[in-house]
């Protein structure tokens, strides 16, 4: 996703209203109009306690937003903005529990009314609502080479990776070389903190023959950042896409000369 196309997804009411409540406190405490009216027998400064608050918060998001593996502007704001508002939480409630309150209750009310906008951009992604099915689709399809992808809709990294997906999709698709998300399954934790998700798949023959992150020989899982480049390079897409394109070639040959 590009510059352009970063500006493009910030006007979308989810990103201005978010940015605006990660930043409602500060603009009001610096804002001498607001911040007369809020807050009439207090200095519009920052105290110690806030200030300490304010510099956490830019930690957590930093360390946070890494390990979601953030590549572009929209995913490290997607990735800040569940710190950020309880910060300002915190923040509003410090300050004066009447005004706290009121803020949870509009930060529940935009989480119902405004959910992050998902991918919506070209794909060729076979969805698979159940494991069954996808069992089934190894079994009776072997000579298919297949990308499975286990994620949920709610985990940042995964909102974070839908787009890198959904591009590789487009970009390399054939009949028998195919890019599913299925139900999370195979040794895989879907906890809000779980560090396996997404976890991506490779199936050859109906058995799997790899997957990223993977464990190492402690069982330590390791780290794998889920740009294109990276798995490009670690499944070998533009070998397997050739490969599969010479069988496809071949198989259609032969039933041509049949």
């Amino acid at each position: 996703m590009g510059y352009k196309s970063d500006l493009k997804q910030l006007l979308k009411p989810y990103y201005w209203v978010n940015i605006l409540l990660s930043v409602s406190y500060v603009i009001s405490k610096r804002t001498g109009l607001i911040c007369e009216f809020l807050f009439p027998n207090a200095d519009c400064e920052l105290d110690s306690r806030e200030t300490e608050i304010l510099f956490f918060l830019i930690i957590v998001v930093m360390l946070r937003t890494r390990k979601a593996g953030s590549v572009t502007m929209v995913n490290y704001l997607s990735s800040s903005f569940v710190y950020t508002k309880i910060a300002n939480l915190i923040l509003w409630l410090y300050a004066d529990i009447r005004y706290g309150l009121p803020f949870g209750a509009l930060l529940i009310l935009v989480g119902l009314l405004l959910p992050e906008p998902s991918y919506s951009g070209p794909e060729l992604i076979t969805y698979f609502r159940g494991t069954q099915i996808l069992d089934e689709e190894l079994k009776h399809h072997k000579g298919t080479t297949w990308l499975v992808c286990l994620y949920a809709a709610w985990h940042p990294a995964c909102v974070t990776f839908a787009p890198v997906f959904a591009e590789l999709s487009a970009s390399y698709s054939l009949d028998n070389l195919k890019y599913p998300e299925a139900a999370a399954r195979f040794r895989v934790q879907d906890g809000p903190t779980s560090r396996q998700l997404p976890t991506l798949m490779l199936f050859s023959e109906g058995r799997e023959t790899m997957r990223r992150p993977q464990a190492d020989h402690t069982g330590k899982l390791q780290k794998f950042l889920f740009s294109k480049d990276n798995l490009k390079a670690a499944f070998d897409i533009d070998g397997l896409y050739a490969e599969c394109k010479t069988k496809l070639a071949a198989k259609k040959k032969i039933e041509k000369t049949e």
